[in-house]
């Protein structure tokens, strides 16, 4: 059996999930299946999956549902209940994880704890850029101190979240610790955690259903009602998000989060199990 399950929520963007499977296939640290949990059943998608991303060393699995909404949440508590390891890594279709990425999820581990990570924001111009050769070359890791320097002095003055920062990798343990918070806050794209942990809160809340909140802030929420941990993998577990117009949070999300908070129950009522 594999030792971590890394889940990759994807919705109709199959560019970028080929870059991530090249990305994937230079991980230092490679004993994992990768689970593509998909909000929707894209044709192009699955041609992508069983016809040209065969022959990589880790095992894949694909799974759908119907595109009738924005639902990640829950094609992601499907993703979790097909994974074969105690131990999860999620981040998102559109985001590029650097070749030490899952080592450092993985050397960083520990009971009742949730590693958190940030990411790069790529413009839309190296976004655009990325090929495979790009990617098994590793010339994407260096976009932090050459074209990501140069790109982030001449952006457009709307692209305001660059984040050039994270793309830094720091190794020092002491300089790591002054520079990062003791307690770390999760963002969806880029987070693990031991399943038994996410099985406890009953998994992700399927009522959210649209983008922002969900993923995340609900999570995390609901595992500090149960004393988990947050620790920070900022500066380690690096990955590069493929640059895309900003989506906002649903309205309906953040009222739903506020009943959540008022409620204070760290059990969904609609999560892996269907709770009345």
């Amino acid at each position: 059996m594999r030792k971590v399950s890394i889940i990759i929520s994807v919705y109709n963007k199959t560019r970028e999930l080929e870059l991530i499977f090249y990305a994937l296939s230079i991980q230092s640290f490679r004993d994992f299946e990768v689970i593509i949990a998909e909000d929707g059943r894209n044709a192009g998608m699955k041609d992508l999956i069983e016809n040209r991303l065969g022959g990589f060393e880790f095992p894949v699995k694909h799974l759908t549902q119907d595109d009738i909404g924005f639902r990640k949440n829950k094609i992601l508590n499907e993703a979790v209940r097909n994974s074969s390891t105690e131990y999860l890594i999620f981040f998102d279709g559109d985001c590029i994880p650097h070749s030490d990425f899952v080592k450092s999820h993985i050397e960083n581990k520990s009971d009742n704890t949730v590693l958190c990570g940030r990411r790069v924001n790529l413009t839309k111009k190296i976004s655009g850029a990325l090929t495979k050769e790009y990617i098994l070359n590793r010339d994407y890791e260096k976009i932090r101190i050459t074209d990501a320097i140069f790109s982030s002095l001449n952006r457009d003055k709307k692209d305001l979240n660059f984040n050039i920062e994270e793309g830094i990798m720091i190794k020092n343990a002491s300089l790591r610790k002054a520079l990062t918070n003791d307690d770390e806050h999760i963002l969806g794209c880029n987070f693990s955690i031991p399943k038994n942990l996410l099985i406890k809160i009953n998994g992700f809340d399927e009522n959210y259903e649209g983008p922002g909140l969900g993923e995340d802030s609900d999570i995390e929420f609901r595992l500090r009602l149960i004393n988990a941990k947050f620790k920070s993998v900022r500066n380690l577990a690096i990955q590069y998000h493929m640059y895309h117009p900003k989506t906002m949070e649903e309205e309906l999300n953040m009222k739903y989060f506020k009943e959540v908070k008022e409620r204070k129950e760290f059990y969904c009522r609609n999560g892996f199990e269907k709770v009345n």
